[in-house]
């Protein structure tokens, strides 16, 4: 394979980049959602969690069979949400600040 080869120029340019890309990019997003999964695997009564937006605490802790949770978004407001629907879980003596 010669040096001057377009084919080892185009490869030495995609090889680094595709490197880049995995640990900047794909690595991180990985790690979070798998943090993510474990948190909500280990969810219970009075955790505070967000769903799209809304931050809520939740009611009836679910089992590990379960696909949904109950929430409480507001007094006496409670819905029914999908574990997977679920974007953040902060447990129950973590605070906004101590998040942040």
């Amino acid at each position: 394979m010669n040096m001057a080869d377009p084919t080892f120029q185009t490869l030495t340019l995609i090889v680094p980049m595709l490197a880049i890309f995995y640990f900047l990019l794909w690595r991180p997003q990985q790690q979070r959602a798998k943090e993510l999964r474990k948190q909500i695997e280990g969810l219970r009564r009075g955790d505070t969690v967000v769903i799209g937006g809304i931050v809520g605490r939740v009611v009836k802790a679910p089992g590990a069979e379960d696909a949904e949770v109950l929430v409480e978004i507001a007094d006496n407001v409670q819905v029914k949400v999908l574990k997977a629907a679920l974007n953040d879980v902060r447990p129950k003596a973590q605070s906004a600040e101590e998040k942040n």
